[in-house]
């Protein structure tokens, strides 16, 4: 009997590590595939492209993402999951503080001890690491710029360094835009006026949404107007996170790139916000229409911040990371 359940239990380990093996290398098409953008036709980002494909729940293949994507500048952890080494659980877990300056000491911690026990370590890592997030953050945010020049044959360049959460605004602004501007459905022998026959390629069509984007500020004045519902940057954070800074969690855009717990803290004070329940595995289990701050809210809850852009155009106010404070609220 104790002969049969020690080949059970070895099958059992084996079977793990040639999972982990496979998932390291799941992880490696993901991160080539997101690189290369194989999800944009027609998905936000890779994440919804991998919940509709493979049948992943949001969260899950939002972390999924999240470990390709660092597990690229992290290459000790990333041989230590495709050799099993390590689990998928404590990579995932050390990807969330890890650089590459302390990735070696981090594979240690993982290699010495158990899942639980790497993240306790790592909660207490991210109270230190917060501080180095919010230096990062101000430094991103010191660091913006946008240039605008003239180039030699007349026409004009334009380079520029934005925050994540502005560039994902960007982003969806000229989503609007380009849909507006190519609209899909147009019957056959048609266009929209001054839109030529032949269909421009994405860099082209990108061209064309900023030159409109730019029209409508001038045209119809800064003013956002009413938020549209299919435009939005969804910034996904964990309720702990939101109520203190300090706190573990996720607080991700809806691609995986990770935001400063602070700007989630101050994006929530003017963003609509909609609580989502998730079960061990990911899943939503139950979703509330809205949340206000002072609301008593669970461990488990996790907010979407919702920063619109609209479909017409109007880009909802942005407020800069030093133009105001944020009182989280007391759960």
């Amino acid at each position: 009997m104790n002969r049969e359940l020690d080949r059970l239990g070895d099958e059992i380990a084996e079977l793990s590590a040639h999972l982990d093996a496979a998932t390291a290398h799941l992880l490696a098409l993901i991160r080539e595939f997101d690189a290369r953008g194989g999800w944009n036709n027609g998905f936000s980002c890779c994440a919804a492209w991998l919940t509709w494909r493979v049948g992943l729940a949001p969260g899950a293949a939002r972390e999924h993402v999240r470990v390709a994507r660092a597990l690229g500048t992290l290459p000790l952890l990333a041989q230590a999951l495709a050799r099993a080494e390590l689990s998928y659980s404590k990579v995932r877990a050390l990807t969330r503080v890890a650089t590459p300056e302390t990735e070696e000491r981090l594979l240690a911690v993982g290699r010495a001890g158990t899942t639980e026990h790497v993240e306790r370590i790592i909660r207490g890592w991210r109270r230190v690491d917060r501080k180095a997030e919010a230096r990062e953050a101000a430094r991103q945010h010191a660091g913006r710029a946008l240039h605008v020049y003239p180039d030699e044959d007349g026409t004009v360049r334009i380079r520029g360094r934005l925050t994540a959460e502005v560039g994902a605004l960007l982003v969806q602004a000229l989503a609007a835009a380009r849909a507006a501007v190519y609209p899909k459905n147009v019957p056959a022998g048609t266009c929209a006026p001054g839109v030529p026959q032949e269909t421009p390629t994405l860099v082209q069509q990108q061209a064309d949404a900023l030159a409109l984007l730019a029209e409508t500020a001038l045209h119809q004045g800064i003013d956002p107007g009413a938020p549209g519902e299919r435009y939005q940057v969804v910034v996904h954070v964990d309720a702990a996170v939101l109520t203190d800074a300090d706190q573990p969690g996720q607080s991700v855009l809806e691609d995986g790139l990770r935001v400063p717990a602070g700007t989630s803290q101050r994006l929530a004070c003017d963003a609509s916000r909609v609580v989502m329940r998730h079960d061990r595995d990911g899943r939503v289990v139950e979703v509330d229409a809205e949340w206000h701050p002072g609301d008593a809210l669970r461990d488990e809850d996790r907010l979407d911040l919702r920063r619109r852009a609209p479909e017409q155009l109007g880009l909802r106010r942005h407020r800069p990371a030093q133009a105001e404070r944020h009182r989280p609220a007391q759960a």
